[in-house]
């Protein structure tokens, strides 16, 4: 198994990681309601995804 011949500096070791932040979430408008929801997800407002109600809400 190899080893590695030196120490690795902090820097060079915290650069590994830099890349690893998280994105926002994506939101776009329901046409029906106009309210934001995740894209092809049902709207949480008005329950319809695809021109079709899905979800009845009382």
């Amino acid at each position: 198994m190899g080893n590695p011949k030196r120490k690795f500096s902090k820097s060079r070791r915290d650069k590994r990681a830099a890349h690893w932040k998280l994105d926002s979430p994506m939101f776009q408008e329901c046409p029906h309601c106009h309210a934001p929801k995740m894209p092809h997800r049902v709207c949480p407002n008005c329950g319809k995804y695809k021109d079709r109600q899905v979800v009845q809400y009382e």
